[in-house]
């Protein structure tokens, strides 16, 4: 951990431009030195535990607007982490978390936290600041890297609130606490920072807020969901064990990809039979990968599964399910004990999220009234998932909101609802690029809203 050192005086509070009693027309003059940040994150991306210029950048942007800044947070909990799943720490891999902390008063503490990694993916978007970056990532692996979920966008629209409220501390009284969180795309950096000491270290907050590009609303809405938002996310694998055997002599083995193949038909009933219908969960193979010759059948198989749920309690009864039907499903088949699939859990899985109905009515409606009621709008909850869920699953339990920031074409969208054409590529795809002005613009002024709502003065 150690504490950033500002070195630029080119980046001085005298780039703000100068106050505007229309935060409006303030985040509309703003928005040319908060896209060129955008293009700069969108062009130099960087992979989850590697986020270190990153970092460096948003410190640089904070420290002249008065805040404390700290860099390097939760480094020792992601090296000994990534010394357990590469055998060995690579150059450049750490902790990259950011705090900056800016005490304007008494009032409530309010926390904003923005990601700043970047996936393993080839940018396709055809932009003139697309990213051609080849990094390694934390385990060894050589990889093209791009920011196809928009963290690039999370960090300009974070600065830039941030700019307006230093800009408006007249207009608020309390702690404000800016997060810059490495590795969102592992579901590992929020625990990082949390097991780091964030609560105990720095101010705790009140309140935490976020918000997330989503590929999947127009640019210039902002969308969101009460109650639970976002899925628990687990990995599982199997590996199951067979006895290998000539093609043409199937009685002198035990096919591993037979029995595999009735696990992968078994699991479908753990959703449609044996959870309550008004429960929410997903269990999906996504890989299947078992020999290596036509006329071979295998000693093994092996099943990677992803399991989505919201509630703790349906989260259990779906691993404990799929143990219990993949070793049902071995024994059935005749396998000996000593041949029983090996089921092996992740330990470290992605919290569900949980957006605490009376924050998010009471911030969601702030931002309606200053936006507009017919660009801020609901929606149904998701499957996907996002370690932002970590922040109120502490013993403190501190209420927590992620809503949607849309970036997408909203002519393109409108023309896929009608049939006319394909839906736009969205977060994860290498063609997914925001639309940048009214996401960004939009994006800020939704967090700087949220942000005075909670910080009124009294």
């Amino acid at each position: 951990m150690k504490k950033y050192l500002l070195g630029a005086a080119a980046l001085l509070l005298t780039c703000l431009p100068a106050h505007a009693d229309d935060l409006a027309d303030a985040v509309d003059q703003d928005y040319e030195y908060i896209f060129n940040l955008y293009k700069h994150f969108h062009e130099n991306p960087e992979l989850s535990f590697k986020e270190s210029e990153s970092a460096k950048r948003m410190a640089a942007e904070l420290e002249p607007l008065g805040f404390d800044v700290t860099t390097g947070f939760g480094d020792k909990w992601a090296k000994e982490k990534a010394k357990r799943d590469a055998g060995q720490v690579y150059e450049g891999v750490g902790g990259y978390g950011l705090v900056a902390v800016m005490k304007n008063g008494e009032g409530p503490t309010v926390m904003l936290r923005a990601d700043m990694d970047a996936l393993p993916l080839e940018e396709k978007t055809g932009l003139p600041f697309a990213s051609k970056v080849v990094s390694q990532d934390y385990l060894g692996q050589t990889v093209p890297v791009m920011h196809a979920c928009a963290h690039d966008s999370h960090m300009a629209i974070l600065i830039g609130a941030a700019r307006r409220l230093a800009e408006m501390k007249d207009q608020w009284s309390g702690t404000l606490v800016l997060i810059g969180q490495p590795a969102e795309e592992l579901g590992l950096g929020a625990l990082a920072m949390l097991e780091a000491g964030l609560y105990d270290k720095f101010p705790k907050p009140d309140y935490v807020l976020a918000t997330h590009t989503s590929g999947w609303d127009p640019a210039g809405d902002i969308a969101y969901t009460p109650g639970w938002a976002l899925a628990n996310v687990d990995s599982v694998d199997i590996f199951v064990k067979g006895i290998g055997a000539h093609g043409s002599a199937p009685q002198m083995g035990k096919d591993p990809i037979v029995i595999s193949s009735q696990i992968v038909n078994a699991l479908q009933t753990l959703v449609s039979r044996e959870l309550d219908p008004l429960d929410s969960g997903v269990v999906t193979v996504g890989a299947f990968q078992a020999g290596y010759k036509h006329n071979i059948i295998p000693d093994e198989a092996h099943l990677q599964i992803t399991v989505r749920s919201y509630e703790d309690n349906v989260r259990a009864k779906l691993l404990e399910g799929i143990e219990r039907i993949a070793i049902a499903q071995a024994k059935s088949a005749g396998l000996p004990d000593d041949l029983m699939p090996v089921v092996r859990f992740e330990d470290e899985y992605t919290p569900s999220t949980f957006n605490n109905e009376e924050l998010t009515s009471r911030v969601m409606g702030a931002v309606a009234a200053e936006l507009g009621p017919e660009r801020v709008y609901e929606r149904a909850p998701s499957m996907g998932g996002e370690d932002f869920g970590q922040f109120t699953r502490t013993a403190e339990n501190i209420p927590t909101l992620i809503f949607w920031t849309g970036g997408n074409d909203p002519k393109a969208m409108k023309a896929a609802r009608e049939g006319k054409g394909p839906l736009p590529p969205a977060n994860h795809s290498p063609y997914f690029a925001p639309i940048p002005e009214p996401t960004l613009k939009t994006g800020v002024h939704a967090m700087t809203i949220g942000a005075l709502e909670l910080l009124q003065k009294n």
